[in-house]
């Protein structure tokens, strides 16, 4: 059917008309590819129809002026709601002066068809060279593709002037190309695991395979002067590869911007889940689970991702790289050489020899050193001369060992995973491959997370802030770190498995493990341990009062040896940190190392009696607190402000804030709240000092939410005279603090407010749920409650698993108040949308009764 002329209404008409159709045909096959082709082949008929109109009434006809399509147009991938980068090309001012006013009119009639339109007017001398302010014009006119006007002048661009440019700055076009690329990977944080990716941003996305395509095509017109197909430019299996994931994330970004209504690519959680209901990018459009559909994803993006930094460190290598021929891997006859940033095998042939085979690795993990695609395709080809012909494996556990103490052995196992040798050896890591645990909290794939928290470890060797030091230092002191390593390697593969308790598939799959390797008894029990109570120590942190006695007793009971203790603190940090950038905090960190020294002191029985009595011999503690003091201060006041104090105060503060404490309670009389906000840098402390009385924690955990503060800990103190000291850890996630610091003094005085009644507590959210809309949570998290009486000696642990939501601990403490609880010790944490408190209770000065413990739950669970 002909495209109408006139009037423009008409041509307005048709361009919905035919975008409704593409879509109704996106929606019924999912097929991306198409799409994209569909819209160009549009885009193109309105571009030319329009010219016949403004420029002249054969677009052949046209002198001198040619239409070009650049970039995604000029690809044929122009995505539902993308820029249409269109370029008139003069041949020179004579061109200029008669086709300006018509080419103006075509970019502004298809603005008026509200299509985003980037118009670009450049002359052909320009073109034939490389415009070093402009790298995003010079990398979209290598995809430029002729539609219509002087098709001479075109060929000219195509065939003379470009080939110039790129013969003349390649290196500037690549380094360019490279550093626009380091440049957004660094702001993605430099990994393809994102809880919702970018799909043309993000590493491993679009981009990544149009910089991958841009690589190869320059070097390629460099050396031959030639222009060429991702067929000369893509090996076969890199190629499939490729093409494999462009269909997969054009489908997904066809069907964000068709949800979305705009050129949206952020994969939200929503999304994905739509997205994997509808089948997107899955053969015959077969719904799948949202955690099986980012797992495809992330095979797909890993391989884009591996291309794109394997082509821009072989053809831009980094500075002060080296080159070594001829180099022979230790006690084998295997030579690779190293050229700029990626090793190349010279004698792939020699692969079939498993030891030369590992040596290549141990090279890896020593030096850090990537392979480079070839060599990897030449590794995964020699394997199933190796292991189908049931060839013996060397010393496995021998050379593993040397893989894992290396420093860079995080690398090596990526490399061996990448190229099939990990799963070849063990092929019980298989079932991890790219799996996405979906609760908005884990950042990273299950083999992801298990390579990053080995290089956490290595990464403590260049310790540089000073939370991470005394980490460090027990590194440094371990006896057989390897089984450290070994244990991070598997201890999350059950996870993958068909079983309930992830912790029990991973103790299957390692007794498995270690018949192929040659571990001693005893070194066989320590990764059994490690991976049977991987869990204990954070367990023992986020949700124990760890400077409870009964805490640190039963812990230290469960790891046995200092030696085990070392082992689990390490492997703790290395977890949580591998969890997500922001999971291992400052304070976390703190926390995890006072739990190890706690523990480790018990081990070696330097801890005692629980409760501070001067009588009972707890001088030491006035002696390290009392020089702080001022001369009008005597030890039998201080004595007194600290009697009755749980023992854990005197572990959970120093000398210097205790004796700021006991300043604070001497202005009581004065002031009957004391207030003390400090900015720790990551964290802001806020200290309360008043007479004991209901609701003092809820109104102080409300003032905070109401500002917008989240709640990381909090800690409730009483001495025998009845003077709480209150602590409570918060984060500022607006920044409110930090951008206007006068607004400290507001937030200590509101809370002042509340705390004497002038301010009424019940009005504290209200504006803060008025200002928000209630979005759906990604995750469903039911409530659950647990209540402990063996985890303290005098109180009740209350353990709630709830939604997160703002204001939660607000009506937490609220209802405990009103139910008659008093709360000695509050343990606040997320997970994701998780919430994961625990409260030590205490009912009329003791522990909660089964009968006051069941109905407390009934009255949390009715008020929601």
């Amino acid at each position: 059917m002909g495209i109408p002329s006139t009037p423009f209404t008409a041509l307005r008409d048709f361009y919905a008309e035919e975008f409704a159709r593409i879509e109704r045909e996106f929606r019924a096959t999912s097929n991306g590819r198409v799409a994209t082709q569909a819209r160009t082949s549009l885009l193109d008929r309105v571009v030319l129809d329009l010219s016949r109109e403004f420029l002249a009434p054969e677009p052949g006809d046209l002198k001198k002026l040619s239409l070009v399509a650049l970039g995604g147009y000029g690809r044929r991938e122009l995505f539902p709601h993308s820029d249409v980068d269109l370029m008139f090309l003069w041949a020179d001012r004579d061109a200029e002066s008669r086709y300006r006013e018509g080419t103006q009119a075509v970019s502004r009639a298809l603005w008026d068809l509200r299509l985003r339109v980037s118009p670009t007017y450049r002359f052909l001398n320009e073109c034939a060279k490389f415009q070093k302010d402009n790298p995003e014009f010079n990398m979209s006119v290598l995809d430029s593709r002729y539609l219509g006007g002087d098709r001479e002048l075109f060929d000219r661009l195509r065939n003379k002037a470009l080939p110039h440019m790129i013969d003349a700055a390649s290196s500037d076009l690549l380094r360019d190309l490279s550093e626009l690329t380091r440049q957004r990977h660094k702001k993605e944080g430099d990994t393809i695991f994102h809880l919702e990716p970018n799909l043309k941003n993000s590493p491993g996305g679009l981009r990544d395979y149009h910089v991958a395509w841009w690589v190869g095509l320059i070097s390629r017109i460099a050396k031959t002067g030639r222009w060429a197909t991702s067929e000369d430019i893509w090996p076969s299996k890199a190629r499939h590869d490729m093409e494999a994931a462009f269909d997969f994330l054009a489908a997904a970004r066809c069907f964000l911007h068709y949800r979305q209504g705009r050129d949206d690519n952020a994969l939200s959680y929503e999304l994905q889940a739509a997205a994997a209901a509808r089948g997107i990018g899955i053969e015959n459009c077969r719904a799948v689970d949202p955690a099986d559909w980012m797992r495809i994803y992330f095979r797909h993006a890993r391989a884009v991702y591996a291309l794109c930094t394997q082509l821009l460190d072989e053809t831009v290598p980094a500075r002060g790289t080296f080159r070594v021929r001829g180099w022979k891997s230790r006690g084998s006859h295997s030579a690779f050489s190293v050229v700029g940033a990626r090793l190349t095998l010279l004698e792939p042939a020699g692969l079939r020899d498993p030891q030369r085979l590992l040596e290549v690795f141990k090279y890896v993990a020593e030096h850090g050193i990537k392979l480079s695609r070839e060599a990897e395709d030449q590794i995964r080809e020699a394997l199933p001369s190796i292991f189908d012909s049931g060839s013996a494996l060397p010393a496995l556990w021998t050379n593993l060992r040397e893989i894992l103490l290396a420093r860079h052995a995080a690398e090596a196992l990526r490399a061996m995973h990448s190229s099939g040798l990990l799963v070849r050896l063990f092929r019980e890591f298989g079932v991890i491959d790219s799996l996405v645990v979906r609760d908005y909290y884990h950042h990273y794939t299950v083999d992801a997370h298990s390579f990053m928290a080995i290089e956490n470890i290595h990464s403590l060797r260049e310790a540089q802030q000073n939370w991470e030091r005394p980490f460090a230092t027990l590194f440094s002191e371990l006896e057989e770190p390897e089984l450290l390593f070994l244990s991070l390697l598997f201890h999350d593969v059950g996870k993958g498995m068909p079983c309930e308790d992830h912790v029990a598939g991973s103790l299957e799959s390692i007794e498995k493990v270690f018949t192929r390797l040659d571990l001693k008894p005893d070194q066989a029990d320590t990764v059994r341990f490690l991976i049977r109570d991987h869990l204990a120590m954070s367990a023992s942190l986020l949700r124990r009062d760890i400077f409870d006695l009964e805490t640190i007793r039963a812990f230290a009971e469960q790891v046995g040896t200092p030696e085990r203790l070392k082992l689990l603190c390490l492997f703790t940090y290395a977890d949580i940190r591998a969890v997500n950038p922001e999971a291992l905090t400052p304070w976390k960190a703190e926390s995890l190392w006072q739990l190890y020294v706690l523990t480790a002191n018990y081990l070696t029985r330097s801890l005692d009696e629980e409760r501070f009595r001067a009588e009972a011999g707890d001088l030491k503690f006035i002696e390290r607190i009392f020089p702080l003091l001022s001369t009008a201060t005597s030890s039998e006041g201080l004595a007194s402000f600290l009697e009755g104090l749980p023992r854990r105060y005197l572990f959970a503060h120093s000398p210097e804030e205790i004796a700021s404490h006991l300043v604070m309670a001497r202005k009581l009389k004065e002031k009957s709240v004391q207030l003390h906000v400090e900015n720790r840098g990551h964290i802001y402390a806020l200290t309360l000092l008043a007479a004991d009385r209901p609701f003092l924690f809820a109104g102080v955990s409300g003032t905070l939410a109401s500002w917008g503060m989240d709640i990381w800990k909090a800690e409730a103190f009483a001495n025998a005279a009845g003077v709480v000291v209150d602590t409570f850890h918060f984060t500022d996630p607006h920044k409110t603090l930090q951008l206007n610091p006068s607004e400290l003094a507001r937030l200590q005085k509101n809370i002042e407010d509340v705390l004497t009644e002038v301010t009424p507590r019940e009005t504290l959210m209200r504006g803060r749920a008025g200002g928000q809309s209630k979005a759906q949570p990604k995750v469903n998290v039911s409530t659950q409650i647990r209540f402990d009486d063996s985890s303290s000696p005098h109180s009740t642990l209350m353990e709630i698993v709830t939604q997160d939501r703002p204001g939660l601990l607000f009506r937490l403490s609220s209802t405990l108040a009103n139910f008659g609880c008093n709360i000695e010790i509050a343990l606040i944490d997320t997970e994701g949308q998780r919430a994961l408190d625990a409260f030590y209770l205490t009912f009329g000065g003791a522990k909660l009764t089964p009968d006051t413990q069941e109905r407390l739950r009934v009255r949390l669970l009715a008020e929601g």
